[in-house]
């Protein structure tokens, strides 16, 4: 079974950007950022939800481009249309059975894009297997959490950490489902 990987940009408080998507206080370059940049280039499935996806278009995307050209992109969302569409571009709705088909799929680990809610979403359902987090070195105070609304509390095993320019930090961890407090 593939694993899914969370690998996201967070604050030193946990958010994923600020209020209104606002992502200004984020190392924008910098050797952490060339190695998340390098390790994307290994996933060829990215999942996301609608939130995210369109939060590309603030960067020049258009409505059923993809973020990642190399990479099969499954937006899940309830609501999203497009008039036309790449090719590697799919939408499904908020189901665990697309989750479950994509991680039985032969290949390798699947990147998860964020955002807060549909990361929260699949945490509450036990589907992240890594956190992969570049630790930005700032306090935001507010805007997305790192995992929504979730309140789930489960247990992780630090199994990678990287210090990069600007105290920019990229931190590996495995979660176990298995042990709870």
């Amino acid at each position: 079974m593939r694993n899914i990987v969370y690998y996201v940009a967070t604050s030193l408080d946990g958010f994923i950007s600020g209020p209104d998507g606002d992502i200004s206080g984020f190392m924008a370059s910098g050797n952490g950022v060339d190695q998340y940049l390098k390790d994307i280039q290994k996933y060829d499935t990215v999942i996301m939800g609608r939130t995210t996806y369109e939060f590309g278009y603030k960067f020049g995307m258009k409505p059923g481009d993809l973020a990642y050209p190399h990479m099969e992109h499954y937006i899940f969302s309830d609501n999203l249309k497009f008039e036309t569409k790449a090719e590697a571009l799919h939408l499904r709705k908020l189901n665990l059975d697309h989750i479950y088909a994509l991680r039985n799929q032969e290949g390798p680990d699947i990147y998860l894009c964020g955002g807060g809610q549909f990361a929260g979403w699949l945490l509450e359902h036990e589907q992240i297997t890594h956190l992969k987090l570049k630790l930005n070195p700032f306090i935001a105070g507010k805007g997305v959490k790192l995992f929504g609304s979730s309140t789930k509390f489960y247990k992780t095993e630090l199994i990678d950490s990287n210090l990069y320019d600007d105290g920019l930090q990229i931190m590996t961890y495995k979660l176990n489902y298995q042990i709870l407090r």
